[in-house]
């Protein structure tokens, strides 16, 4: 799913809109499968600090990381290893390759000896479907799908209710079965999405990458998972804006964050119809898209938390919502409901994280 957040800070790492000014400036082709745009930067403050700063497409989004160490080296050769893990894992867990063991589970209905990147972001979200009461659902494939069918045919109307009723027979997580090694649908037709969850995974896997060459001090930003660890170049923690709805910079917060996740979730970026009443963010109860919210921030400790979550109370009302982080530990939330008004968590403080 899409994921609309960006952050700014002293760093000087570029936007999305900046990337996409500078790259029609260099006259690079965002579409073309041979070249992928890439901005990067090195800057050495003193002798004993650098800050390595990079922006290129990946997980069909622009992921930026910024890194702070004392060895230019080092930190280059970290980041080319997190951007390998990136690209590794975007192709392990993607459902649009065919040659893919996501692929093959919503072909056949069955997997064994399930990879275990597949079974860690499977099984976190089966337990974010029982902790959500089914509000976050990965088996909601079959709805997705219908829509993205009917209105890429061209058609003006969304699916009949007779339709939808069928494709929402086939939307229930507690039809995965998981045992051992094997993954499989206990009905013909159902399939599964990760989309809601597996770009923090990936984000996640990506920090810990860094941190496994002792890059202490890092921001990754993936689309809008958002995942730091230590701070930024002056002792302060990372600076995070959240994404303003209406894309007028007028950003509903602005927070501080040493060691943690946040990913927001929203309506503004991925319809399939004109009128913007379906987008890419499904209740798997009703097959529709939720209209009570415009965005929803989480603060996790994982990216991978932090985006299931996000996709869960955007889901839900904003007050169910909210009552929903506060139940869990460690978690804050900011919503963005219908009318621009802001609806916070117990923990939520402004410019603090």
């Amino acid at each position: 799913m899409e994921k609309q957040c960006f952050f700014e800070h002293a760093s000087g790492v570029i936007n999305r809109r900046s990337f996409l000014r500078l790259s029609g400036i260099l006259g690079i082709g965002l579409a073309s499968a041979t070249a992928i745009p890439t901005w990067a930067e090195a800057v050495r403050f003193n002798r004993k600090l650098y800050k390595i700063s990079k922006t290129r497409l990946a997980m069909g989004t622009f992921v930026s990381m910024t890194l702070l160490h004392s060895s230019r080296d080092q930190a280059e050769d970290a980041m080319g290893e997190a951007f390998f893990e990136i690209d590794r894992l975007s192709r392990a867990i993607s459902r649009f390759d065919e040659t893919t063991a996501v692929a093959q589970l919503n072909r056949e209905g069955f997997l064994k000896d399930v990879p275990p990147e597949v079974a860690e972001v499977v099984k976190r979200a089966l337990k974010y479907y029982r902790v959500s009461n089914g509000a976050f659902d990965i088996s909601v494939k079959p709805v997705v799908d219908l829509f993205k069918e009917k209105f890429s045919q061209g058609q003006k109307m969304p699916p009949t209710e007779v339709e939808l009723q069928e494709a929402l027979r086939l939307v229930n997580a507690s039809n995965i079965e998981f045992e051992g090694s094997t993954l499989r649908f206990k009905h013909p037709g159902m399939g599964i999405t990760l989309d809601g969850i597996a770009k923090g995974y990936i984000v996640d896997r990506a920090s810990q990458v860094l941190a496994k060459h002792r890059i202490k001090n890092h921001l990754i930003n993936a689309g809008g998972d958002i995942r730091t660890m230590g701070h930024r170049r002056d002792k302060k923690p990372w600076t995070i804006a959240v994404q303003d709805p209406q894309k007028k910079r007028h950003y509903p917060d602005i927070i501080h964050m040493t060691d943690g996740a946040i990913a927001t979730s929203g309506n503004y970026e991925i319809y399939f119809d004109k009128e913007k009443m379906f987008h890419h963010i499904v209740n798997p109860s009703t097959g529709l898209s939720p209209d009570e919210s415009t965005s929803v921030s989480v603060l996790a400790e994982t990216a991978m938390d932090a985006d299931a979550l996000s996709t869960s109370v955007f889901v839900m009302d904003p007050e169910r919502g909210t009552r929903f982080i506060n139940s869990l530990p460690k978690c804050e939330s900011l919503v963005v409901a219908k009318g621009n008004s802001k609806i916070k968590s117990s923990g939520w403080k402004n410019g603090a994280g």
